[in-house]
């Protein structure tokens, strides 16, 4: 018998990958299947950015580079925070990793050793939990509340600190839940970690992906912190707000020390990312504001239909998203009921209830640590918005 690292016993494949695969799988046979599964923008990377990769394969850039990423796309990287939240940085602060995901490891990886707890709030995104178990240390999950909008507090927090703690994780604008920190409540959780000396790792990947509120970078409120600035690592990348997901750029920006741990892992791992993706990387960060825009109001529009049509759903219960572009709704009215004789216990039964009967895929809520919610992704056109939400409502109400 094969026997594989036993890391391996407790890791989860993504549900929201296998969701996606699934619903492929289901179409390559002829089913017509709505999904509001996968977090990815349906649009079309902007020209601009496809024709700076065409030119970098054209010119010859297509050779390794520096391991942590190029100077120039670091140099657009500090650009980009100088001019949307005017945060001064240094090309050193910046390690450019293939994805956001890979860079959220990369920190675990530089920070974490066995037995160390890592904050976690729950709903949280799939990775965070099982990349901190992959190093060895462990999450603690911090259940948050619909009526509070999913958010904590350092008072919450507290609850649940020890001497093991050694990071919080915080993401926002948030996946699953869409909700997004202001100003006083990070200044709220930054005040926490200083008296606490804990690392701050804050996932920004949806940071332009806002409607009403304004999105505040926790890195806009540190220069009166001087104690806390060694302890806050942001997380960000081109995927999400400028419809870049394949190309596979994320990137992190700390302090100096840990940017060279985390540059140092990179070269023994993966190298860099893809030279040609860098470019296009770049051109993004620099001008892609009108395409940005462009999503942005193609996103409002289409949550404000999704909201709306899943209030005129008995039963379900639902916040606005302030930013991203999911929705994250409590089905909970309609667990236990029963179809054909066989009772829906769960939001995961409840999910594939609704594949099965509705033809339509969505991700439930234990995969995001929040057991009979739902996570809707409005990355879809609005005439699958509209298809899939009708055909949701008639399979729920088949429910008795």
């Amino acid at each position: 018998m094969l026997k594989l690292a036993k890391r391996l016993k407790s890791l989860k494949p993504s549900p929201t990958l296998a969701l996606d695969a699934h619903i492929k799988k289901l179409r390559s046979t002829g089913v017509d299947v709505i999904s509001f599964g996968v977090g990815e923008p349906d649009f079309d990377t902007p020209e601009t950015i496809k024709k700076a990769a065409i030119e970098a394969i054209k010119g010859g850039f297509t050779k390794y580079t520096p391991a942590s990423g190029t100077e120039s796309l670091k140099k657009a990287v500090c650009q980009y925070y100088s001019t949307h939240y005017n945060v001064k940085l240094s090309t050193g602060q910046i390690v450019v990793s293939n994805g956001a995901k890979h860079s959220l490891f990369n920190i675990a990886l530089a920070l974490f050793n066995n037995n160390d707890e890592v904050i976690i709030p729950a709903p949280y995104w799939v990775s965070y939990p099982e990349q901190i178990s992959l190093v060895g240390a462990k999450p603690v999950f911090v259940e948050t509340k619909l009526k509070d909008g999913f958010k904590v507090s350092s008072s919450l927090l507290e609850r649940y600190l020890n001497k093991k703690t050694k990071a919080i994780i915080l993401n926002t604008p948030s996946n699953p839940t869409g909700m997004v920190y202001s100003k006083d409540e990070l200044k709220d959780i930054l005040s926490f970690v200083k008296a606490n000396k804990l690392f701050l790792i804050a996932d920004e990947i949806y940071d332009r992906l806002v409607y009403e509120k304004k999105f505040v970078s926790v890195l806009s409120l540190l220069d009166n912190l001087p104690d806390v600035k060694d302890y806050v690592i942001v997380v960000n990348g081109v995927s999400k707000t400028f419809a870049m997901t394949g190309w596979r750029i994320g990137y992190t920006i700390s302090n100096e020390v840990i940017a060279k741990a985390m540059s140092d892992i990179q070269s023994q791992t993966t190298s860099n990312p893809a030279s040609i993706s860098q470019k296009a990387a770049e051109t993004a960060l620099l001008g892609g504001d009108d395409d940005v825009t462009a999503m942005i109001k193609e996103f409002r529009n289409r949550r404000d239909l999704i909201v709306s049509m899943l209030k005129d759903i008995k039963g379900v219960k639902l916040k606005s998203p302030d930013g991203s572009f999911y929705v994250f709704p409590d089905f909970s009215h309609y667990l236990n009921k029963k179809f054909n004789g066989i009772k829906i216990q769960s939001s995961l039964k409840l999910c594939e209830y609704l594949l099965s009967e509705a033809k339509v895929g969505v991700v439930p809520g234990e995969a995001f640590g929040a057991p009979g919610f739902v996570r809707f992704s409005f990355a879809t056109s609005t005439e699958n918005i509209k298809k899939g939400l009708e055909r949701i409502k008639s399979a729920l109400y088949k429910l008795k």
